[in-house]
């Protein structure tokens, strides 16, 4: 599943390469994978033709496209009115966004085909492609932000949020997250310190990989109990979170899985780079750096595992796991 680097990555590159431009065309290949727009495939289209793409957006995992849409529909974008609109793209497990010349063959996944206005040397077609059919496109509604500020990491600062996304906090690259308001939620919780990260109303964005990382950064355990945790921690864990996270855009991306790609079809490279998640039974880089020696713990947690180094992630007395 991608995590926030990963989404980012990619609304960083459809910002450069879709922003300002009008849909001229849509196609869609397999219904299924515009199965959360309820009201089908010619409401879907019909909502997209000749809608321009104002910004692209992201809070979490979470990637929205705001519409300004052309007359006669009742969402008409007029001077100094916010957009009502938004095309939301939900990766899933394989689900990615390429740019494309109409030239390029269809890939043999491609499920939607939108053809946009031309632009000097930008390609003329966004390319939804999802072997697993787990993700999709639709279009939703943007309602207000509960604070007020932008709703996510976009090019402008519409206070307005994809309705999907509304009940999710702020990420730690988000330039309105609230430390404040994480940790008087992380403090309010009894649990894990882990269980706290992947919670999305408490923080968002934070995936399984991230979270071994960002906690390996911080020397935390990940069972430490949240009401526990002091101030100093919680922000050592924040700092090494969004850390974790600029070096992995830094490198485009975690990829374990060649389905995994950017815009224009380049795979991360950041899982070259990972100090825990993954390398069970390996040293642990910091504690062989003062000559120590610590191995790798993988453990279960949540159906999934955790990565761990003993020594300098000690395993705390009245942990919640």
């Amino acid at each position: 599943m991608p995590e926030l680097p990963e989404v980012e990555v990619v609304r960083r590159g459809l910002a450069r390469w879709v922003r300002g431009r009008t849909i001229t065309g849509v196609d869609v290949l397999d219904p299924r994978s515009i199965r959360r727009h309820v009201l089908g495939t010619e409401d879907f289209v019909g909502n997209l033709e000749h809608a321009t793409v104002l910004d692209v957006v992201r809070r979490g995992k979470f990637l929205w496209m705001p519409l300004a849409m052309a007359a006669p529909f009742e969402t008409t974008t007029r001077a100094g009115e916010l957009p009502k609109v938004a095309l939301m793209a939900h990766l899933g497990m394989s689900g990615q966004l390429l740019l494309q010349d109409p030239a390029v063959p269809d890939e043999k996944h491609l499920k939607v085909r939108i053809t946009l206005s031309p632009a000097d040397g930008m390609p003329e077609q966004l390319r939804f492609v999802d072997q697993r059919i787990f993700g999709g496109l639709f279009v939703t509604s943007l309602v207000p932000t509960a604070d007020g500020g932008p709703g996510g990491l976009g090019e402008t600062p519409l206070p307005e949020i994809a309705e999907e996304a509304s009940h999710i906090a702020r990420d730690p690259l988000d330039p309105f997250f609230s430390f404040e308001a994480f940790y008087r939620k992380v403090k309010n919780r009894k649990t894990g310190l882990k269980r706290a990260l992947l919670d999305q109303g408490v923080i968002s964005g934070i995936g399984n990989i991230y979270a071994d990382e960002a906690l390996w950064r911080a020397r935390l355990h990940y069972a430490r109990a949240t009401d526990t945790l002091r101030r100093a921690d919680a922000e050592r864990l924040v700092e090494s979170a969004k850390d974790v996270m600029n070096a992995a855009l830094a490198a485009g991306g975690t990829s374990f899985d060649s389905l995994y790609v950017n815009v224009n079809g380049d795979s991360g490279y950041f899982a070259r780079s990972l100090n825990a998640y993954g390398r069970a039974g390996e040293l642990c880089g910091r504690c062989e750096a003062v000559g120590l020696h610590s191995i790798i713990k993988r453990e279960q947690f949540m159906n999934r595992s955790s990565y761990t180094c003993p020594v300098c992630q000690p395993r705390p007395r009245n942990g919640r796991w």
